[in-house]
């Protein structure tokens, strides 16, 4: 279990030559930068020192290196990349040189203030990268299975193998994933380092051995980040929320990179009818290579009536919502034919509310069901071999790739639509 604990952590910062100590915190109730006695420095945009300060919280000092990571400041505001020390990890923890990670709409959530969270924090949570360094005391069969120079790729689920849930093989619910990292940027000893799960915008991060799987040379660096997330969240929905089966008909709302997914993973499982439901022609047309045999446009048609005439009348056995909206919460709830499965796995701004007929639920027996992501432990080595295996084709999930420099734009091309299905950063 990854429970960090005994030593003081210190943080520190370098920007044009200077370090800034350690004792720096974060007063985010006047938005300033408080040092350890009782100076103060302002924090504004253009104060990039007294940023790159705070920005060290999301790390451990290190005695050599610094490194560059990608920043979330404010709301609404430009990403920017600072230089700080670099992590270190500890006990069942594991230092990996990020080659590449995926551009989710989660992190927009974040930058946007739809989602509360620890800031400044590092964003990014799909990560792939090299292993370089294990923290003291990692049992030896993590070190054996993920040596040094391992190729690793990393879940955005990170589960701490020990809790209640865990215990059972549920990593998608690990109590310390959510009391910690989750609900308060850290991992697991509740201290600020405020991170969006491994904050894998940066050069490097720490992430816990139980969230890694070997990636085999095979598989590029780039196209495989996005097993951490994208693929990773569909595979949970399809596979242990709704459970899909062959010949099962299947309806995806919004075909963006997870919700193509899931069109993926339901063709891989056998689906019969696999129906995309989007209001963009090109992600509809995209669709059709991930495995859709029908495509919706709910803004020139009725998106409800439309998949009831597609399967006979009656409805789909499994609906998928991967947008996150109340709307389309609805839409899913009402495309399920008696019996169904409705999986909602798109993540809304907080505080947002899906409605539901509560006679239909009860007497059609209508499942409404949540699911956040896979199980890092026994699904991600599986996604890995669907992407081996060419099941699951990468290359074509992938439409986009940017550089380093670059990944504040990813985010803004994100924010516009501009990315048909899943975009990628090349970090190293």
């Amino acid at each position: 279990m990854m429970i960090r604990s005994g030593c003081k952590r210190l943080f520190s910062s370098k920007k044009n030559g200077s370090v800034l100590s350690s004792s720096w915190l974060l007063n985010r109730n006047n938005n300033q930068i408080n040092k350890g006695d009782n100076d103060v420095i302002k924090r504004s945009p253009s104060s990039s020192s007294a940023a790159a300060a705070a920005a060290a919280a999301a790390y451990h000092v290190s005695s050599g290196g610094s490194m560059r990571g990608l920043v979330f400041w404010e709301t609404n505001k430009p990403l920017t990349i600072e230089e700080f020390n670099m992590p270190r990890p500890k006990a069942g923890e594991i230092l990996i040189k990020t080659k590449a990670c995926g551009v989710c709409h989660s992190d927009l959530h974040v930058i946007k203030g739809e989602i509360p969270f620890s800031n400044p924090c590092v964003v990014g949570h799909e990560i792939t990268g090299e292993v370089v360094e294990h923290g003291p005391h990692t049992d030896n069969k993590t070190i054996q299975r993920l040596p040094v120079g391992s190729r690793v790729v990393g879940a955005f689920i990170m589960p701490c193998g020990n809790c209640s849930f865990c215990s059972k093989g549920h990593d998608d619910l690990c109590e310390d994933f959510f009391a910690y990292n989750r609900a308060k940027g850290t991992l697991y000893d509740g201290k600020p380092v405020f991170m969006y799960s491994m904050g894998g915008m940066a050069e490097y991060c720490v992430v816990p051995a139980n969230a890694l799987s070997v990636l085999p040379d095979s598989l590029p660096y780039k196209e495989s980040a996005i097993l951490g997330c994208a693929v990773f969240t569909a595979y949970g929905a399809m596979a242990h929320a709704a459970e899909v089966r062959a010949g099962d008909s299947v309806a995806v709302i919004g075909v963006g990179g997870v919700g193509s997914s899931c069109l993926q993973i339901a063709r891989a499982f056998g689906a019969s009818d696999i129906i995309a439901v989007d209001v963009h022609d090109e992600k509809l047309q995209k669709a059709k290579t991930f495995g859709a045999t029908h495509t919706v446009n709910a803004i020139q048609e009725d998106a409800i009536e439309k998949i009831r005439e597609i399967t006979g009348g009656m409805g789909v056995d499994i609906a998928v919502e991967a947008l996150g909206k109340p709307q389309t919460f609805l839409q899913c709830v009402q495309s399920v034919k008696d019996g169904g499965k409705a999986v909602m796995i798109g993540l809304a701004q907080s505080g947002a509310v899906g409605e539901v007929d509560i006679n239909r639920l009860v007497r059609r027996k209508i499942q409404v069901i949540g699911s956040y992501g896979g199980r890092a432990r026994q699904d991600l080595p599986k996604l890995v071999k669907l992407a081996e295996s060419g099941i699951f084709n990468l290359a074509n999930a992938v439409t986009r790739k940017y550089k380093f420099e670059d990944a504040n734009k990813a985010y803004e091309d994100l924010n516009k639509g501009n990315i048909l299905s899943r975009a990628v950063v090349e970090i190293m």
